[in-house]
């Protein structure tokens, strides 16, 4: 089994639990995710049972964390 641990800090890790929770709920294959808070960051575990649900599952989360991110940054632009 594969194990990958990703952590967000800042501004979009406060946003990234319940965002990304629906998303971690769903069943990829052949991949279990969690995800909570540690302090004031995000944490995201993902165990995988080969490399390429690994990269699937990373990708995946990755450009979740990349669009709360460029919302954050749109959303502080236009205050």
């Amino acid at each position: 089994m594969l194990k990958a641990t990703l952590k967000i800090s800042g501004a979009a890790a406060s946003s990234a639990v319940p965002t990304i929770s629906p998303e971690a709920g769903r069943e990829l294959p052949r991949t279990e995710t969690k995800i909570g808070m540690d302090g004031e960051d995000a944490v995201i575990t993902v165990t995988a049972t080969d490399s390429t649900a690994m990269r699937a599952a990373l990708n995946s989360y990755l450009e979740c964390i990349r669009v709360i991110e460029n919302i954050g940054q749109l959303t502080k632009v236009n205050q």
